[in-house]
């Protein structure tokens, strides 16, 4: 029987660049071998629920610049508390029940480098945003 445990970590995507060595950190340990493959799985319904954000504020995103953009990403992950719960929901609903015991043990450090990692991601991203006015 398969359970919750192996299909989640079965859908994961492996990173080969997340190196977890003697000296790593138990934070960086998470960070490495679950937030990131979680966050890479959830690219795609992070980049609509970043669109269906922008569209919900009146596309004002679409009328900044290239910095501005940057920085209106920065603060919906920063002081938009609702989005940034709804985000860290979106990676912790993935979390095995294991995983789930050791981020609870640190999750305000840990919930800072998950909302970095997706901060990132969003940024790297910023030209999947795309404009109505070019629909």
């Amino acid at each position: 029987m398969t359970t919750r445990f192996n299909n989640l970590l079965s859908i994961r995507p492996e990173i080969l660049s997340a190196k977890i060595h003697k000296g790593t950190s138990a934070d960086e340990a998470f960070q490495n071998k679950t937030l990131r493959p979680i966050i890479k799985l959830q690219h795609d319904l992070l980049i609509a629920v970043f669109n269906n954000y922008i569209v919900k504020h009146k596309n004002v995103f679409f009328d900044l610049n290239l910095d501005q953009q940057l920085n209106y990403i920065s603060n919906a992950i920063q002081k938009d508390i609702k989005f940034r719960n709804s985000l860290k929901g979106m990676v912790i609903g993935q979390f095995t029940v294991e995983e789930y015991e050791r981020y609870i043990q640190n999750s305000s450090a840990l919930n800072k480098r998950m909302m970095n990692i997706v901060k990132e991601r969003l940024i790297q991203s910023v030209q999947l945003f795309s404009s109505p006015k070019s629909q």
